[in-house]
């Protein structure tokens, strides 16, 4: 008789975030080995400090391993890595107000002009034509502020924090570049 059960590597992200709710230990490890590398480096290009990304790492794992029964899934309009994402993103915050309560906040991995990100490439992918070009020729801080607001959907507040700017900067920002992107699209 064949079995019915699969083994974690033949499962999608959303499937193995089922199973870690059951407390699957096997599944957890394959969601960690999938989506580890990837979360990494997002997290490495908002922030250059690794103390606080491996704390985030460590914390958004914790979560997902004691939370994996609160995933919405498909049926809500999310996904697994969409969702590992929001948990990343939260800590990471939460890590910048905390650690600024006590000193300066770390520089932003921005500020070290790295190679393009793999989200970036991505987005130049399936964006095209003149929005690509509206997104590739904006100004590094306007980008920045459309980035985490659009593409993460962080709120004002939340990229503030992120980006170690003003409320008001980061509402001028947006404003600029959602202007540039429609003066460049017409």
């Amino acid at each position: 008789m064949r079995s019915l059960r699969r083994a974690p590597h033949e499962l999608d992200e959303e499937r193995l975030l089922r199973l870690v709710a059951k407390g699957d230990r096997g599944a957890f490890d394959e969601l960690y080995r999938r989506t580890a590398p990837w979360l990494a480096v997002r997290l490495r290009r908002r922030c250059v400090d690794e103390q606080i990304v491996a704390e985030v790492m460590q914390e958004t794992y914790l979560s997902v391993w004691r939370a994996a029964g609160a995933f919405g899934g498909s049926s809500i309009g999310g996904t697994a890595v969409g969702w590992l994402w929001t948990i990343a993103a939260r800590r990471l915050i939460d890590a910048f107000r905390s650690r600024a309560h006590h000193a300066e906040p770390p520089p932003l991995a921005a500020e070290q002009a790295p190679a393009p990100a793999a989200e970036e490439v991505a987005l130049a992918g399936t964006v095209g034509g003149e929005v690509g070009d509206a997104l590739r020729h904006l100004a590094p801080e306007l980008r920045q502020v459309l980035e985490a607001m659009v593409l993460d959907g962080f709120s004002v507040r939340e990229t503030a924090v992120l980006l170690g700017l003003p409320e008001g900067t980061v509402k001028t920002r947006a404003r600029r570049a959602r202007t540039a992107m429609r003066k460049a699209l017409t």
